[in-house]
């Protein structure tokens, strides 16, 4: 079975957790611990979040000030080298010695007049109190949401609209190499006005661009792991009720948060709607079962 496995950003780092190279890894073995249960016999592509890293990086650009910040694709670019390479080391351990693991930086094209440039949404860097959160908008020109009971900062997250390196990643995939590409929904990169190609002051949703990343391999399943264990209606209150089968139509207008379930969801169905494949969202630690079709919420064409 081919597959696009979408790491969240807990799979990385746990919320409220210090942004140490140390838990960055101990966190990054478990995920691997539970992906090479599924290597064997499988064509795997993995995909991950970087919103904590990049904006840790942004964070330490700006502290120093001889020089101007790098941007966020710049940032992105050093994350998904980062990030790969841990993935690839802490996999490598765990699978067989002849198993090849490869990570591409990954440019993704997005459209200069997409809506989400004036809209921002997607969260990056570590939670602040409001208090914090606020003095740092006010002096680093941010804008920031709330997360829960804290607040994070916010940049634009446009759709991905195509990958530059699909030819090289179905290279490697179809040589039997386990692929780690996307990072972070890849590098957010558009045409300018001369039509030469540039980086993008942006954050690409992962899911989104995980479930494009499928659809051009065409993949059968495309896995979004996060840290519930799948789609629930009423969350949050006595009522709350996991999804099992669905179809895309079940899923259809229901209102989930835009920063973290609904691209989820958005990205499980248009996989889904755009390739009659099949999507699954549920907790990392059930991917096992979730790649057999029995954890987490399973989004199909037709309901089974």
């Amino acid at each position: 079975m081919r597959m696009v496995i979408a790491l969240g950003g807990n799979a990385l780092l746990q919320r409220g957790q210090p942004m140490t190279a140390d838990n960055q890894r101990d966190n990054i073995r478990v995920a691997c611990e539970r992906i090479a249960t599924v290597v064997s016999g499988n064509e795997i592509v993995i995909a991950h979040g970087n919103g904590p890293q990049v904006g840790l990086l942004a964070l330490q650009a700006a502290a120093y000030t001889a020089v101007a910040p790098y941007p966020l694709d710049i940032l992105g670019a050093q994350t998904e080298a980062m990030i790969g390479y841990v993935i690839e080391q802490e996999l490598g351990n765990l699978v067989p010695f002849e198993q090849p693991l490869a990570t591409l930086l990954t440019q993704i094209e997005v459209d200069r007049s997409d809506p989400a440039f004036a809209n921002p949404t997607k969260p990056i860097g570590p939670i602040y109190d409001k208090a914090t959160a606020e003095a740092l908008a006010a002096s680093e020109g941010w804008t920031i949401a709330p997360d829960g009971d804290s607040f994070r900062r916010v940049v634009a997250s446009p759709k991905p609209q195509r990958i530059f390196e699909i030819r090289p990643i179905r290279q490697l995939l179809e040589a039997g190499t386990v692929v780690i590409c996307a990072g972070g929904g890849g590098i957010p990169t558009m045409y300018d006005e001369n039509g030469d190609l540039e980086g993008v002051e942006a954050v690409i949703d992962k899911d989104l661009a995980s479930a494009l990343l499928a659809e051009e391999l065409s993949a059968d399943l495309l896995v979004i792991a996060t840290d519930v264990d799948g789609v629930y209606t009423g969350w949050g209150t006595p009522d709350q009720a996991r999804l099992g089968q669905v179809t895309p139509q079940d899923l259809a207008g229901l209102d989930l948060p835009a920063g973290s379930m609904g691209p989820k969801v958005e990205a499980a169905c248009r996989f889904v709607e755009r390739t009659g494949g099949r999507a699954a969202i549920g907790a990392l630690a059930d991917i096992a079962d979730i790649v057999a079709g029995t954890a987490g919420t399973q989004v199909t064409a037709a309901a089974r």
